[in-house]
């Protein structure tokens, strides 16, 4: 009778938490877990609790959605956050009972938590000029929701923040029965300050947008700028809250400070790039494979080593940047997989405080061909990433040395192994990245090789 639809991308600690809870509701027939390209054991793990996974075709929660309803084989869809746990007992009763009833075709929870500063300021004032009967939806940006198949089929899912809005104003254009449904506590994660004008900005597009298709008379041009005002202001206010907190920026090195990376550069100076890619081709774990790599540095003295890091181009205003950031009362530094001799090197170029990297043995100024993988970057107790080495375990590590809440933390990143650091700090920035999946979990995209921008929400 009822299909349940959790979009997920590396909820792996949650998951079947959240699929056995679904299928404990008697009317739940169905759990589809859509998978936004995890690279952790979610999938693995929700189809062991029971779930049908499919892969999404798209990355973004919007388009998760979406193929998650075109998969269902239940008239009635439940959309759930796979993160949380646990859920409130009866959150599912309380959101289908309407809708099997048939009271209502569109169910949209409300929970014990006072609503964000994206829906005070943004959503609640531009719904009430544009869609006055939705202003009254206490959280009308929730995203757990339940509705008929036949509505959501004429939905169009945005692929941001704007989706759950967007979902809750199609459903009202579509003159469905809505209502709002109180589920009790959930904890759940608030956006950090620094995402929250994205937030806005997406959010109140959505808006915008589905009233011009409707032609909508009553959006005055001074209403309009009113509400631009507003949000302008509480993006000053972030701006200045965040005066007063410790931060930290932290930058990946190779193909983001550097424009190329040092051992492919290393390699095709020195004639080893054969040996390079057979050892990346071999497919070993992190620590053998970092290991195998030093071993071609062997021979190779201290002014080489230099030499080839001084002769990739930095980024042109990384210097003047990193200078700003400072007077902006931000701790800055890198965290790389190379090797510390190259970034306390670039760190001194470019004025940063700190370098963290693994240690490249050197004996008499020449290179051993050995090194030494850091601790820090290894999984421990408090380590809030299941990857046995991860330069997330490194974030973890400088943020307690400088006592920084890791919500006031900027990272900068451009490759695979960035992946998890973009994903858990306040800020993850994607730079000028081919990579799809870092380019959806980052909350900013770098797409020219400057890092200007990054001032604009610093």
């Amino acid at each position: 009778m009822v299909t349940v639809i959790i979009p997920v991308l590396n909820e792996a600690e949650t998951i079947a938490s959240v699929v056995k809870f679904a299928f404990a509701n008697k009317h739940v027939t169905e759990v589809i877990v859509v998978d936004d390209k995890s690279f952790d054991d979610t999938v693995s793990i929700a189809t062991a609790a029971g779930a049908k996974v499919i892969t999404s075709t798209k990355l973004g929660k919007g388009a998760s959605m979406k193929e998650g309803m075109l998969c269902a084989s239940n008239d009635i869809l439940i959309f759930l956050d796979g993160d949380i746990n646990p859920y409130p007992p009866n959150t599912i009763c309380n959101l289908t009972d309407p809708i099997i009833n048939d009271t209502h075709d569109f169910v949209k929870a409300t929970f014990e938590r006072n609503a964000g500063r994206v829906t005070e300021l943004v959503a609640k004032p531009l719904l009430n000029i544009l869609f006055p009967d939705l202003s009254e939806f206490e959280q009308p940006l929730s995203g757990m929701i339940a509705g008929r198949k036949k509505f959501f089929e004429q939905i169009d899912f945005y692929d941001d923040y704007g989706v759950d809005i967007g979902i809750l104003i199609d459903m009202y254009l579509q003159k469905a029965r809505i209502t709002e449904v109180n589920i009790g506590y959930i904890d759940n994660k608030s956006k950090p300050w620094q995402a929250l004008g994205k937030m806005s900005k997406e959010v109140s597009r959505a808006i915008i947008q589905k009233a011009m298709q409707q032609n909508k008379p009553n959006a005055t041009l001074e209403e309009l700028q009113s509400f631009s005002e507003i949000r302008d202001q509480m993006e000053f206010a972030i701006r200045e809250s965040l005066k007063g907190l410790d931060k930290i920026a932290i930058f990946d090195m190779d193909g983001t400070i550097l424009r190329g990376r040092f051992i492919d550069t290393c390699a095709r100076l020195y004639g080893f790039e054969k040996e390079l890619l057979n050892i990346r081709a071999a497919g070993a774990d992190t620590a053998s494979t970092t290991k195998n790599i030093a071993k071609l540095l062997k021979g190779l003295d201290l002014s080489q080593v230099l030499a080839v890091a001084d002769g990739i181009p930095l980024v042109h205003d990384a210097k003047d940047v990193v200078t700003e950031l400072k007077k902006r009362g931000y701790v800055v530094g890198i965290i790389s997989d190379s090797y510390d001799v190259v970034t306390n090197h670039i760190k001194t170029k470019i004025g940063a405080d700190f370098s963290l990297a693994n240690e490249l043995e050197f004996s008499k100024s020449v290179a051993t061909g050995e090194v030494k993988l850091p601790s820090f970057f290894f999984n421990h107790t408090e380590s809030i990433c299941k990857h046995a080495m991860c330069k997330t375990n490194a974030v973890q590590h400088i943020l307690k040395h400088y006592n920084i809440d890791i919500n006031n933390a900027i990272a900068v990143g451009d490759g695979e192994n960035d992946l998890c650091m973009i994903k858990h700090v306040g800020v993850g920035v994607s730079f000028c990245s081919s990579n799809e999946l870092l380019n959806y979990l980052a909350d900013r995209q770098i797409t020219t090789p400057g890092f200007q921008e990054i001032l604009e929400f610093a």
